[in-house]
């Protein structure tokens, strides 16, 4: 099935949408982890918590959000926008959040801090999880094949977070402060969110 036109239109703002959603996950995960160092002290266990809760979030949020769009596929672009405005809004929050938790937590193991932390971020990582699938069921419903959605946003996606880990590690870092990269990434989400509820807005 060839696109329409309105969706010929709407793909590429869809994609470069999808490659900053990716490119914001990865500066989250860089700048969470510093974080997390202060808080641990080894570097080591900020590594495994953050990558742990990425992994395990990014599972977890495929699922529920395959599950969810399923039931409710002609919201799929609605879905997506809640989703990238609750992980930017969370952003915007957690260095505030993660600090908090290392601070009441002072006096408990570093298995206890841990674990706390790692709850924390499996909340936005489920979220971002939960994009992919949500995407790839609104482009299904126009390409009918699975494969070319799936390999088109997974591809976009990729890129867009080596993209956001590489500025993040070489660039950001030193000329912007932790905080600030933070609520560049929370910002990048909500910039999402706006488009694509934009777009949700004129096919009505």
């Amino acid at each position: 099935m060839q696109p329409n036109n309105r969706f010929a239109t709407q793909l590429p703002i869809l994609s470069f949408a999808f490659f900053l959603s990716g490119g914001a996950g990865l500066i989250y995960q860089v700048a969470w982890q510093r974080i997390l160092f202060s808080a641990f002290g080894i570097d080591l266990v900020s590594v495994t918590v953050i990558v742990s809760a990425f992994m395990l979030g990014l599972g977890i949020g495929a699922i529920a959000g395959g599950r969810i769009v399923d039931r409710h596929p002609s919201h799929a672009l609605l879905l997506f926008a809640l989703s990238e405005a609750s992980i930017g809004i969370f952003g915007f929050l957690s260095p505030f959040v993660l600090r908090w938790a290392s601070d009441a937590f002072y006096d408990q193991s570093i298995f206890v801090i841990g674990v706390v932390n790692f709850l924390l971020v499996l909340i936005p990582t489920s979220l971002m999880g939960a994009t992919l699938p949500i995407l790839i069921v609104h482009l299904t419903r126009t390409w009918r094949n699975v494969g070319r959605s799936t390999g088109w946003l997974y591809s976009i996606n990729t890129v867009g977070a080596m993209f956001g880990a590489l500025v993040t590690s070489f660039i950001l870092f030193n000329y912007v402060g932790l905080n600030a990269v933070i609520y560049m990434a929370a910002c990048i989400n909500i910039l999402v969110a706006a488009t694509v509820y934009f777009l949700l807005s004129s096919e009505q």
